[in-house]
């Protein structure tokens, strides 16, 4: 296992002590990762985001999705079918977890099963507390007094 140095990190960072935590959980939990069941992780907006997963021969009874502490974890159990003989076998119908870690302010807003593809469907939300907004110095905002000095002299 690789142990790698955080400190450079600290010094032009605050509030960021989970980092460490996350990286260190995303390489460790990576070598383990058996890549079942196969997904895609899509862009589709500036605040929208969807997660694509292949899960054929699993119903709605079978999966199970739940988010504990930024963690969204999504479950399939399938229950033991009778035993069958097989020319081949190649659909994996085995139990699954996979775990995704969500950035501050993602939410799911819904999921839904169709055609063996689960689709998870989340919403970047910031709160307006939170946004990025103009810090007046003395009262006045920089922006405004800049424009108002222009105005002045033409």
């Amino acid at each position: 296992m690789r142990n790698i140095n955080y400190t450079p990190l600290y010094r032009s960072s605050i509030g960021f002590d989970q980092l460490t935590a996350l990286l260190d959980s995303t390489t460790a939990t990576e070598s383990v990762s058996s890549g079942f069941p196969p997904y895609d992780i899509e862009h589709l907006d500036r605040d929208q985001f969807k997660i694509t997963m292949a899960v054929a021969g699993f119903n709605e009874d079978d999966l199970h999705i739940e988010v504990e502490k930024n963690i969204l974890i999504i479950k399939g159990r399938k229950d033991k079918e009778v035993a069958k003989e097989y020319l081949y076998h190649g659909i994996a119908l085995r139990n699954f977890e996979r775990r995704f870690e969500l950035a501050e302010y993602i939410k799911v807003t819904d999921a839904t099963l169709t055609d063996g593809l689960l689709e998870i469907h989340l919403l970047k939300k910031i709160p307006e507390e939170m946004k990025p907004k103009s810090i007046p110095i003395n009262g006045i905002e920089t922006g405004n007094l800049l424009g108002d000095e222009i105005d002045k002299a033409a």
